[in-house]
């Protein structure tokens, strides 16, 4: 099976497809945000706390998949956690209706909802050959960004229509469908569980593979610029609406709906340079991205009151060059280590990255509530995102210090993955 996918297959389009329908319900606490903020009197570090624990569970649910797929099979751990979010993600739709309730309800989708992500990278990783895997990967995480934008389009127009509550219960629902597409696609994969030589799984080897640590932490400051970002924007919008007269139902319809289409722009971003970093070196790639998506960090908040289409323009570019390093990342990580290692260096790499995804909304939400009694929205904004650049200067100082292309790197050539 190992290098025989073929990138036109059905396969590969059945699992994106399922992979879009499952992260439906990704984005939409943030899309209802502006509003949800009002009616559920929340601050916003509060709000934060609720995108924060979706983060940190969701970290835990890649920690744990990415441990019981390299023991288990990905393909079995990828089916259990595809039917498990479909339902968790249903409850939150049906009961999330005040702040508690949504706090707990959607750490608990996440907490299956993220055991989709690493046995998925682990069943690519075995498909498909490391001359065509950037793309594939690229393929596999833009339809995760065609979710999370599809999660963002039906949010802002089920506000304007039924409000947060129909938004939240339609979002919740299409993760089994999703869930039941895959089941489909992955009828005849063989569960694969690779054979651990030598405690070639360790931590420790992972840890000994310098450039391997370099990727992880740059993944690391990668999600923590990403996921607050992710989180935050269209807030960001929503408020530059209302700084121009606009109320707040409308400017959070209309800031879901750029923001979606900022996904549907990163899911262009992860194909093209997920086949990109193919044909022109990984390291290359990663570096170029995250010095844009680090400036962008440091520019965008304090444009708050700048005319709407031009914040539009830069948030399209933001999450073109803040999502397209995450496949690229992601293939060079599979081609640094061996196949044994690949499920131990997943989980790490999740903890880490997924932690401070979870870490940066937080802080995000109390630079806000910090600076607001200053009654300067540019210096809010500007100072919050700024938190997020941070992790982008992670990021650009990781792909400098890479010795090379991955797969260059001083891992034998019948061990790496695969």
């Amino acid at each position: 099976m190992k290098g025989e996918g073929t990138l036109g297959d059905r396969w590969l389009m059945a699992l994106c497809a399922s992979r879009t329908l499952m992260y439906a319900m990704f984005m939409v606490y943030a899309a209802c945000l502006p509003v949800l903020m009002g009616a559920w009197q929340m601050t916003a570090a509060q709000a934060g706390t609720v995108a924060g624990a979706f983060m940190l569970s969701y970290a835990l649910s890649l920690v744990v998949a990415a441990w019981l797929a390299g023991r288990y099979g990905a393909r079995n751990v990828f089916l259990w956690a595809a039917w498990s979010s479909g339902l968790t993600a249903l409850l939150f739709g049906l009961f999330a209706r005040d702040y508690v309730s949504a706090l707990v309800l959607h750490a608990v989708a996440a907490a299956t909802q993220g055991g989709t992500y690493s046995p998925a990278v682990m069943l690519f990783a075995d498909r498909y050959a490391p001359k065509v895997r950037g793309r594939a990967v690229g393929m596999l995480i833009a339809s995760t960004s065609l979710g999370y934008a599809l999660s963002l389009f039906v949010s802002g127009a089920l506000l304007s229509v039924g409000g947060w509550r129909v938004a939240f219960i339609v979002c919740g629902a299409l993760p089994l469908a999703g869930a039941a597409v895959a089941a489909l696609a992955l009828r005849d994969t063989p569960n694969v569980i690779h054979a651990r030589a030598g405690g070639g799984s360790s931590l420790r080897a992972v840890l000994a593979n310098r450039d391997g640590v370099r990727l992880i932490v740059g993944y690391t400051g990668h999600s923590w610029e990403l996921l607050g970002m992710w989180q935050w924007l269209p807030a960001f919008l929503a408020a530059s609406v209302a700084l121009s007269g606009g109320n707040a139902m409308d400017a959070a319809a209309l800031g879901a709906g750029f923001a979606g289409a900022m996904h549907v722009c990163g899911s262009v971003a992860s194909s093209s340079m997920g086949t990109l970093s193919d044909h022109l070196g990984r390291r290359g790639v990663l570096l170029g991205l995250a010095i844009l998506g680090a400036a962008l960090s440091f520019l965008l908040g304090w444009l708050v009151a700048a005319p709407f289409a031009l914040l539009v323009v830069l948030a399209l570019a933001y999450g073109f060059v803040t999502i397209g390093d995450s496949p690229v990342l992601s293939t060079a990580l599979t081609e640094a280590l061996p196949s044994s290692q690949l499920g131990t260096a997943l989980a790490v790499r999740s903890v880490l990255g997924f932690g401070g995804g979870a870490i940066s909304p937080i802080v995000f939400g109390a630079v806000l509530d910090a600076t607001a009694p200053a009654g300067m929205p540019a210096l809010s904004w500007g100072l919050a995102f700024a938190s997020l650049g941070v992790g982008g200067a992670v990021a650009v100082w990781c792909a400098v210090r890479l010795r090379g292309d991955a797969a260059a790197l001083a891992v034998p050539a019948q061990e790496r993955a695969p």
